[in-house]
């Protein structure tokens, strides 16, 4: 469809017939159409607009031919390709300030879509049908009239003191919000956006805040000195040997059968793990046996 204007593939070509020229790409795009209009821009026309988030006016002013008229908005969705009054509220403020607004009321469109959103599946998850949630025009008719009766200029927390009645379902609803931290969560949401267009002006990447519990320091492990034992004492025992005096009626081949097998079993394999008790008996029946043996022969 005809709407009765111009069109070009050509920055510098629309920035020569145009009286306002409104930058309103990408952060990392603005220094390329900068660029390619900055032939066609003088210090008389046109007026250079950005809505580009975190693009500050030394860095246009950097680009473009001296004494350009470079101006920053910081509009919302709603906006659209209107700008300024024709949309809403026009407060001309300082640069410094652009960042905390665009954490405001940049973003602040997309906070109460959740809002909207939120209270929405409130309904469902409460028995309503899609039918009475979801459509625009119901929540619509909530939104104006919050905003209607805002407009009236009285403190949204005296608007909010009027609507809750003593122990009734609002005031409930409300305490509920506040146990749900609702207020430190937009504030939080704010102060990301902001830091968000500050670090996109500086070229950085912001740093997600990060809740850090301090934890208690515990007391180093106590650890109880033990007496020192004094040294394991090893007693060397003597060395058992059996004197197995022979008779002379056993001397001879006898004596090495006797003698000599009986001389190490008993010193290797009995010795060690039988009691002296044990031994000395055994030693005592080996006598007793050779006087037997001595007797008969």
């Amino acid at each position: 469809m005809a709407i009765g204007c111009s069109t070009t593939h050509h920055n510098a070509e629309a920035t020569a017939h145009s009286d306002v020229v409104v930058i309103s790409v990408k952060p990392a795009v603005v220094p390329r159409v900068l660029h390619d209009i900055k032939p066609s821009v003088t210090s008389a026309r046109p007026l250079v607009t950005s809505v580009a988030l975190g693009v500050t006016l030394a860095t246009m002013e950097s680009v473009l031919p001296t004494e350009t008229r470079v101006i920053r908005v910081m509009p919302n969705t709603p906006a659209l390709v209107q700008l300024l009054s024709a949309v809403g509220e026009c407060d001309e403020v300082p640069e410094s300030f652009l960042d905390a607004i665009t954490g405001l009321s940049g973003a602040g469109p997309a906070y109460m879509y959740l809002v909207v959103e939120a209270l929405a599946d409130g309904g469902v998850k409460m028995g309503l049908p899609d039918s009475l949630t979801r459509p625009p025009q119901t929540m619509m008719v909530m939104v104006e009239g919050a905003a209607g009766v805002m407009a009236t200029g009285k403190h949204p927390g005296l608007l909010k003191d009027e609507v809750c009645s003593p122990g009734g379902c609002t005031i409930q609803g409300v305490h509920a919000l506040e146990k749900g931290g609702i207020r430190a969560a937009f504030i939080d949401a704010v102060h990301a956006a902001t830091t968000t267009s500050i670090s996109t002006a500086s070229g950085s990447r912001p740093t997600p805040p990060s809740r850090v519990e301090s934890r208690p320091t515990l007391p180093p492990p106590r650890v109880e000195s033990r007496p020192t034992l004094p040294p394991l004492r090893v007693e060397s025992r003597p060395t058992l040997s059996l004197p197995l005096p022979l008779p002379p009626c056993l001397m001879g081949d006898f004596s090495f059968v006797l003698a000599s097998p009986v001389t190490v079993m008993v010193s290797r394999a009995w010795f060690l793990p039988v009691p002296w008790v044990l031994l000395c008996g055994m030693q005592l029946v080996f006598h007793i046996t050779l006087v037997m043996v001595c007797a008969i022969f």
